[in-house]
């Protein structure tokens, strides 16, 4: 994992910012691809010399046609959400470890939460991440009533040779 204060130097030092939109089309579709679309990038991709940010928008249990997937089935739809982070962190050659930030929103916190939780522990277990990002839960009206969870994250991670 990247050092923030290595990484804020990389980029106080850089003279040009590319961005572009990353996507992950065998996981999860473009939202502008929806039945009703929705403007917005899945992730958009920062480079600033060697060092790359991924800003990951609110991404939650959709499929590769736009479909909700797992209509009330909590932890199947928290897992299908991370499935989908993976994807978008894999198409531009970065992990889980290079997570540093999430903003976690529930549709129903109270009810939830735990089960979250216990959901995010496990995967995180998995991923063998330490330390863990900062994180913050938030309950909030998701954009389609059957979805329960969503998540946004920021990667950070070096690009080309500088990469460990």
């Amino acid at each position: 994992m990247i050092c923030i204060s290595e990484a804020l130097a990389e980029v106080m030092s850089s003279t040009s910012i590319e961005k572009r939109a990353v996507r992950a089309a065998r996981a999860l579709n473009e939202a502008y691809d929806y039945e009703r679309p929705s403007s917005f990038s899945r992730a958009l991709r920062l480079d600033f010399g060697n060092v790359a940010v991924l800003l990951i928008s609110g991404t939650a249990s959709i499929g590769a046609h736009g479909e909700t997937l797992y209509p009330g089935d909590f932890r199947a739809q928290t897992r299908r959400t991370f499935a989908n982070i993976t994807a978008l962190l894999e198409s531009e050659g970065a992990s889980w470890q290079d997570i540093v930030r999430t903003s976690c929103y529930l549709r129903d916190i109270e009810r939830d939460y735990a089960a979250f939780n216990e959901e995010r522990t496990r995967f995180y277990q998995e991923q063998e991440l330490d330390p863990l990002p900062a994180s913050t839960g938030i309950q909030a009206i998701l954009c389609r009533p059957d979805l329960l969870v969503e998540i946004e994250a920021i990667a950070i991670f070096r690009t080309g040779d500088a990469k460990e």
